[in-house]
């Protein structure tokens, strides 16, 4: 690695797999140099840390593809990859779509699994032969880690996707658009889970999603803004924010952020838009919009929703304690429910206090709830923002941030379930940059690493610079 980076590699054997890892797939670190997995270990972390994607997939051809699509002799591609390959890895299989993750699990490698889960990698993701990583996973904890992070992975993700899939294929009511109402607190997802549907409907995200900020429509003359001021009206020209998107793109995914926020006025509009797939301007034109996908966000019951999850997890695990399961450290999304009891006695009655009507509630198709984050997923929000310190300080002052596992402990500890992942920005934020602060201010930082060791106090840095 001191001479990254690396060269071309140009032996017709090897499908030109170098140049992937020069640009940072670092899926092929567990097929190529050494058995040895503490050496793939650092390896990843080095590439990481230099901004590897660690989602992309391989694309390693089997032997006889590979000497066909290049012009030699199977034999010479066997004898090349014998000499290289792990000899954890078969040398004649094909391992193209594998990512990262699919390699850590056929090396039975924990360690870099448990890396590569905290640095984002998508445990769902499947390679060509339409396999997740769990595929190719030991029974025990490896297993038991890579289910984990999967229910962690398709919490909402299933409810919204079905529903799509049943619109397109003619299972839902065609005169209606799809709707959606996403309950739970700031910080949990629910804005970003939308944009995923964005993206999944739209290739050009920035034509096909449209935000509408609910708490800009709180008074009664705010109506204008949204679908425009009738004639005779001051702003009847420039037309309503909300129609003049839906005219340019009928079929897009509208975000309606904080839809509790909203004069009843507001959610009158919004139930004829539900109701009837189109909508009347201030001009009198129609647009027409049955196609599209309506997604509402609130923090109403948001409260009752984390108290009702919390407590589930911790039924689930006394339950687990009592099978003597092997982790108990986090209890699996897929073992909590929420009860139609707890819907239909405690949220409804919320939403219709909110709402105020039952026809609005009677549109939405389905309902998502969004859960206070599990420890796993706190585990990766913290990495995921030391990652983005750790570049800034390596971009702006090439300073390397270093940390280990337990830092990674202790900053999960300040998660507040009121403000989602912003409260995790925050510690990181708080016990991150005094300790930066004071390093750029020091004499010659140029080239230092630093390392992040707890306890952590903002106010009393205990953290220990290292020279190279």
């Amino acid at each position: 690695w001191q001479h990254w980076p690396l060269p071309p590699h140009t032996c017709p054997a090897h499908r030109w797999n170098y140049p992937s890892v020069c640009q940072f797939s670092c899926s092929l670190l567990n097929t190529y140099y050494s058995n040895n997995m503490l050496h793939n270990f650092f390896a990843v972390k080095v590439l990481l840390e230099a901004g590897a994607n660690p989602n992309l997939g391989d694309d390693f051809s089997s032997v006889y593809e590979t000497a066909r699509e290049k012009g030699v002799h199977s034999l010479e591609v066997l004898v090349s990859r014998e000499d290289e390959f792990s000899n954890r890895l078969s040398s004649r299989a094909s391992f193209r779509g594998c990512s990262a993750l699919h390699y850590a699990a056929l090396t039975d490698d924990l360690q870099t699994v448990r890396m590569l889960l905290d640095a984002g990698a998508n445990p769902l993701q499947k390679n060509d032969l339409g396999h997740t990583p769990l595929t190719y996973a030991k029974e025990g904890e490896m297993a038991t880690l890579l289910k984990e992070a999967q229910n962690t992975v398709k919490h909402g993700k299933n409810m919204v996707k079905s529903a799509i899939r049943r619109k397109e294929n003619g299972w839902y009511d065609e005169e209606h658009p799809l709707v959606f109402l996403f309950l739970g607190s700031s910080g949990i997802g629910k804005t970003e889970l939308a944009k995923q549907v964005a993206r999944y409907m739209h290739k050009d995200i920035k034509k096909g999603f449209i935000r509408m900020d609910m708490s800009e429509f709180q008074e009664k003359h705010e109506v204008a803004k949204f679908i425009g001021s009738p004639p005779g009206y001051v702003g009847h020209e420039e037309g309503g924010q909300l129609t003049k998107l839906l005219k340019q793109c009928p079929n897009a995914m509208v975000l309606f952020d904080e839809v509790d926020k909203a004069h009843p006025d507001v959610l009158t509009i919004m139930l004829q838009l539900f109701d009837e797939g189109r909508l009347t301007d201030g001009k009198g034109k129609t647009i027409e919009c049955k196609d599209a996908i309506f997604i509402m966000t609130s923090n109403a019951a948001s409260d009752e929703i984390a108290q009702h999850a919390l407590q589930l997890r911790q039924e689930a695990q006394e339950q687990s304690r009592r099978r003597l399961a092997e982790n108990l450290d986090d209890v699996q999304k897929s073992e909590i429910t929420i009860s139609n009891t707890f819907k239909e006695q405690v949220i409804r009655p919320i939403l219709k206090a909110h709402f105020r009507r039952d026809e609005f509630l009677g549109r939405i198709n389905e309902i998502v709830y969004f859960l206070p984050f599990c420890h796993t997923e706190l585990i990766q929000l913290v990495s995921r923002e030391l990652h983005y310190w750790a570049k800034k300080a390596k971009q702006r002052h090439n300073i390397t941030l270093l940390w280990e596992r337990p830092v990674l402990e202790l900053l999960a500890g300040g998660y507040n379930l009121h403000y989602g992942a912003r409260s995790i920005k925050h510690e990181v934020l708080i016990n991150t940059s005094p300790a930066l602060r004071l390093e750029v201010v020091g004499e010659d930082s140029t080239g230092r690493k630093l390392d992040i060791r707890p306890p952590l106090n903002p106010e009393d840095v205990t953290y220990t610079p290292r020279h190279h």
